[in-house]
């Protein structure tokens, strides 16, 4: 089971490298990726020099190139792949139709890994990218349930990749059509759900209020902690009750999955993050290493450290993190 850990510029890569990381993914200082943050992400000059690095400490590194062009820029996307390759980086992370068919076309030699962007969650879908676009592997939505992922793995075609940590979608990842309303921007292409454009803080008679574009997505008292504003995890009034109707301020945590996600043979957990602070990286890739080679030494003996979540809680949203819906009720 790989492990795998984002990096948003060359301290992060290597600081997941340091801690134990098996294979580290990255994307372009450009709209290539999605997660297109300002002063994050690698030139050509600093690709090829982590594609080196990671060589060099034996681990692979994966290039997401998982937004969509728009009509007629398409090249962008191409010049993106046709660096990644000549770098000679492991795999590209795509769900483009287009610019999957262009790498199968151009460079018929590199692996593709189909991106949480593109929603697979069927034997039919996953076995339609393996036979027209030859994708050896796909990341799973975080919207399953780990009885569905469990079921899907059993039939799957092709290698399973799944969110093991980190910030938690729960819409169709990469279109929020809740974030594009308020917005204006779709998260795909702007490279975040909330960008730091339209956020804002405001005092009003002894209260905080927390805007989105305008949007009042939530108030507290002032002095307390207010989370950044994202449209899903606000607090509206709904039955005469304000409650964090969607989804709370909270972070994906699977340590205590993880056997079940081994048995159903998942291939790779997944950290997310590569808008995170190379400390992040390197506290969070440390645990999950050290869970990973308890598990791997000894599948049903495994058992979660205390001390392995009180860093992964301390690092979450809010200091709260929880099972998503891997274990939601009404599924």
């Amino acid at each position: 089971m790989e492990l795998l850990c984002p990096a948003g510029n060359m301290a992060s890569l290597n600081a997941a490298v340091n801690a134990g990381a098996d294979a580290i993914y990255i994307g372009l200082k450009d709209d290539t990726n999605a997660r297109h943050f300002a002063g994050l992400n690698f030139t050509p000059k600093r690709l090829a020099q982590a594609a080196q690095a990671a060589k060099s400490a034996g681990r692979k590194l994966y290039v997401a190139i998982n937004t969509f062009p728009s009509p007629g820029q398409e090249s962008r996307w191409h010049q993106a792949i046709d660096l990644a390759v000549d770098a000679r980086v492991d795999a590209l992370i795509m769900a483009d139709l287009g610019l999957l068919q262009y790498a199968k076309e151009t460079h018929p030699h590199i692996e593709l890994h189909l991106s949480v962007q593109a929603s697979a969650t069927t034997v039919a879908a996953l076995e339609m990218y393996k036979k027209d676009f030859g994708v050896t592997r796909a990341v799973l939505p975080r919207v399953l349930d780990i009885k569905q992922v469990s079921r899907l793995a059993q039939k799957s075609p092709m290698e399973l990749e799944v969110f093991a940590y980190g910030s938690l979608c729960i819409m169709s990842e990469g279109r929020c059509h809740l974030s594009s309303y308020v917005t204006g921007q779709s998260p795909n292409t702007g490279g975040a759900c909330s960008p730091s454009q339209h956020v804002r803080w405001s005092e009003n008679n002894g209260t905080r209020e927390t805007h989105l574009n305008g949007v009042l997505l939530d108030r507290n008292e002032a002095g307390m902690a207010s989370g950044y504003p994202v449209v899903c995890k606000g607090r509206y009034e709904c039955d005469d009750e304000v409650d964090h109707t969607l989804e709370s301020p909270t972070s994906l945590n699977t340590l205590s999955l993880l056997p079940e996600l081994y048995a159903a043979g998942v291939s790779a957990v997944k950290i997310e993050g590569r808008q995170r602070s190379p400390a992040y990286v390197e506290q969070v890739t440390r645990v999950w290493r050290q869970a990973l080679d308890q598990l791997l030494a000894n599948p049903n003996g495994f058992s979660e450290q205390p001390q392995w979540n009180q860093v992964l809680t301390r690092l979450s949203e809010g200091q709260t993190a929880t099972l998503g819906p891997y274990q939601r009720s009404w599924q």
